[in-house]
């Protein structure tokens, strides 16, 4: 057990709700939360659980608002947070067993390819041209739920990202695209959080602090998001996009 003092608890609150209010439209806030958690001392695994306890509480908050505004397709989030739930729980056991560090190139290479594509079709997420799902359409929204669901509960960095550019290619607008991703994210999250309690590995007391910061930036932030629309959200995806590829970049070659 480590003893968090209330100075600590109090950097948890104020960073968390900084990360919760990014995290809560485009992901991206385990790039403030994590290291923050860091600075308690607690070893990686539990920060990595502790983490998705305060990261549940938020995503939680975000998915709340987006369905309230209907800025969220729940028919078709339904049927694919069971895949993307058991991909988490599968994720969230293997990174017990094997290293991530093997991954970090490939999520460089992806991510500038969500980035560089998303900057040059500037008209793409404006608006809706979703009209259902084929068969073909479906199966592979199936797949991606399902391994965006593992590499959420395994790895984890830019899952948000790379669940709205999915969004946007089956053609929703950004803030629907924003909102489908944070109701997977949140059964991601939530699937690894059980995992991570059942692993021993939550320390409580940090991760309710930060979770209650993060429901108030989550509120905020969603808010916002719903109020500006595409024009607010597509510029806070490129640019934590762009975040994100220098923080794997850091990670690589330091």
């Amino acid at each position: 057990m480590h003893d968090v003092t209330i100075g600590m608890l109090i950097v948890l609150f104020g960073l968390g709700s900084l990360a919760s209010f990014i995290d809560s439209v485009v992901g991206g806030g385990g790039l403030i939360s994590i290291p923050a958690l860091l600075l308690t001392g607690l070893p990686l695994p539990m920060v990595l659980g502790t983490n998705k306890l305060a990261a549940t509480m938020g995503s939680l908050t975000s998915t709340i608002s987006f369905i309230r505004s209907g800025k969220m397709n729940v028919h078709l989030v339904r049927y694919l947070i069971p895949f993307s739930l058991i991909g988490a729980v599968l994720g969230s056991m293997t990174v017990r067993q094997l290293t991530t560090s093997f991954l970090k190139p490939l999520v460089i290479f992806l991510l500038i390819g969500v980035a560089v594509y998303t900057v040059f079709k500037k008209d793409w997420g404006k608006s809706s041209t979703y009209s259902g799902l084929t068969k073909k359409s479906g199966l592979i929204s199936i797949l991606v739920a399902f391994l965006l669901g593992f590499y959420d509960g395994f790895f984890g960095a830019g899952t948000g990202s790379f669940l709205i550019f999915a969004f946007l290619s089956l053609g929703f607008d950004f803030v629907t695209a924003a909102g489908n991703a944070k109701a997977l994210n949140f059964s991601s999250n939530v699937a690894s959080l059980v995992t991570f309690i059942c692993l021993g590995s939550v320390s409580f007391l940090p991760g309710i602090i930060m979770g209650s910061a993060m429901v108030i930036g989550a509120l905020v932030g969603s808010r916002m998001a719903i109020r500006k629309g595409s024009s607010y959200v597509r510029p806070l995806f490129i640019g934590v996009t762009i975040i994100l590829i220098g923080k794997q970049l850091w990670d690589v070659l330091h």
